[in-house]
């Protein structure tokens, strides 16, 4: 299966990004963290709603494998845009509860989702990816 995606932003932070479909246009404004009126969306915000549903459907995946429901579980992605040296930088904490569930056997799901998502495939040894079970 292939699939493939188009979104156009004009204005950057301060613009509006839409996909090329039009099924989805967002008015994009800096956090007041960073200064802004936050009265719009960033593209933090956006990453952590993909890499959120990308990684639980990875876990929904591994799940099935070890005889547990999937569906019950709870992904979070927390994405901070920090500054180092060299510019920003991104990292994400990824937080998963399957209530009713062994934690040793989340833990173990949890590190078979990161090997399968798309997303932590591409952040591998690029940002800072923490996996937290609770």
């Amino acid at each position: 299966m292939a699939y493939t995606t188009t979104a156009t932003t004009k204005g950057g932070r301060e613009g509006r990004a839409i996909l090329d479909t039009g099924a989805l246009a967002l008015a994009m404004a800096p956090p007041k963290e960073m200064g802004g009126a936050g009265d719009g969306h960033n593209p933090e915000q956006l990453f952590a709603l993909g890499y959120s549903s990308c990684f639980g459907s990875a876990l929904m995946l591994v799940a099935r494998k070890h005889g547990v429901d999937g569906q019950k579980a709870r992904v979070s992605a927390a994405v901070t845009l920090g500054q180092s040296d060299t510019g920003y930088d991104l990292s994400v904490e990824i937080t998963v509860s399957v209530p009713g569930e062994d934690r040793a056997k989340v833990e173990a799901m949890v590190a078979e989702a990161h090997q399968i998502c798309p997303y932590s495939k591409a952040t591998r040894d690029n940002i800072t990816v923490t996996l937290t079970v609770v």
